[in-house]
């Protein structure tokens, strides 16, 4: 995106009139410029990444003009990453997104303030970093959790700098705006938290729901490790927007796991057909047939392996492994991974496929104030329009639309069942 020409006056003469036409305007963009640290922004470059992550969210047609002027207005955003139980590897896909690069990540849209892999900061100097940011940008900074959270043992199985991980997380959760819990280990729990689960390991959204930590706006970007552009296009999105884009019942972006890894599985047809591989050396296993039989948790898992794959090359099913279900919660405790999974859910109703929606709203507008858990609100489902219109309750003055307003009362009633 960011082209290397310097103030040089030479170079600056050097560009033709012709070319001039495809550079953005500098003073209209000036946090951005200032951000980067250049004083030209290739135009073409700057639309194409905004076009891919636009596409990649699901936005609606024209969303990639929009996303453009609001990163054009934006500042950097401070985050804060805070890792716990886990293995580096979510980090380690980060760093392979190409969508925008982790370059482009790091130095024109995000300020990444505290990262324990990445900051060149160590000991002392990395936490006095943190404190100074979690002070300086109270309520206004991202907080990245990834890895599972230790409950067990007083907080001993984990520690930074001699503070339990619970203890830094609520301190930081206070000074966060929202929080985005990268990785399964982060979201559900993941690997640390199956059975017997030694540490008392749990995902932020269950201690947020427990009250051990306070509640702030939360996105779940499960997998072992989530797909590279998954997190960054997410980052991008709430910088450009300030807020996560539209999340399921569970937290997840439905743009990335509104639909089963099956869905699109490029192996679907030979499910249609009957076509099941019985070995992993069989001639229906090297012929590309549905692995199915041989466990693949593809069925039940909702995730975008099929359709933005892995590194824009493959993904675990097109390599001829079965889908472990990895973005699933609780997946490491669902039996044999080799074992024949159950065929395909059928077709979920109008009222099941509008209750995420309805949940995201919930968690944007209500969560805060009633909790993560709509089963307590006294008032009943049904009731809900006449009330958030009436104007007589200062916090429920909402401007939902009717479809809006549906979704959220569809979500109300499916989280009752």
């Amino acid at each position: 995106m960011i082209e290397a020409w310097s103030n040089d006056a030479t170079r600056e003469e050097s560009i033709s009139e012709d070319t001039r036409t495809d550079w953005i305007d500098m003073d209209a963009f000036p946090n951005l410029i200032a951000a980067a640290g250049s004083p030209a922004v290739s135009r073409r470059a700057f639309l194409k990444f905004c076009a891919l992550t636009a596409s990649l969210l699901a936005l609606p047609s024209g969303s990639a003009a929009l996303m453009a002027a609001a990163l054009s207005r934006s500042q950097r955003l401070p985050v804060v990453w805070l890792s716990f139980q886990e293995c580096t590897g979510c980090t380690e896909s980060l760093t392979r997104s190409t969508a925008p690069s982790i370059e482009r990540l790091l130095f024109e849209l995000i300020s990444l303030d505290y990262h324990h892999t990445l900051q060149a900061a160590a000991g002392t100097a990395a936490e006095q970093a943190r404190e100074k940011v979690l002070k300086e940008h109270a309520g206004k900074l991202l907080l990245v959790v990834d890895g599972s959270v230790p409950t067990a043992l007083g907080g001993a199985c984990s520690t930074i700098a001699g503070e339990d991980n619970l203890s830094l997380l609520k301190r930081c959760l206070q000074a966060a705006e929202a929080v985005l819990a990268v990785g399964t280990c982060a979201a559900f729990g993941g690997l640390p938290a199956a059975a017997p689960n030694p540490t008392g390991a749990m995902g932020v959204g269950e201690l947020m729901q427990r009250g051990w930590v306070p509640r702030r706006p939360l996105a779940n970007l499960p997998g072992c490790p989530p797909i590279p552009e998954v997190m960054s296009a997410v980052l991008a999105h709430r910088v450009a927007f300030g807020r996560f884009p539209e999340l399921d019942a569970q937290g997840r972006p439905l743009a990335f796991y509104g639909e089963t890894v099956h869905d699109r599985c490029s192996r679907r047809g030979h499910y249609e057909a009957g076509r099941f591989a019985k070995t992993f050396d069989d001639a229906g296993a090297r012929a590309g047939w549905c692995l199915l039989e041989l466990g693949c948790k593809g069925p039940a898992t909702r995730n975008a392996c099929s359709t933005v794959r892995w590194n824009g090359v493959s993904n675990p099913v097109e390599s001829g492994h079965p889908c472990l279900g990895c973005s699933e919660p609780g997946f490491w405790d669902q039996g044999s991974f080799y074992k024949p999974a159950k065929a395909p859910a059928p077709t979920l109703g109008a009222q099941d496929r509008s209750a995420p929606r309805g949940a995201a709203l919930y968690q944007e507008q209500c969560a805060r104030c009633h909790g993560s858990a709509p089963g307590k609100l006294k008032t009943l489902p049904d009731e809900m329009p006449a009330l958030l219109r009436s104007g007589t309750v200062r916090a429920h003055r909402f401007d939902l639309k009717d479809a809006d307003m549906q979704a959220l009362l569809d979500y109300l009633k499916t989280s009752g069942k």
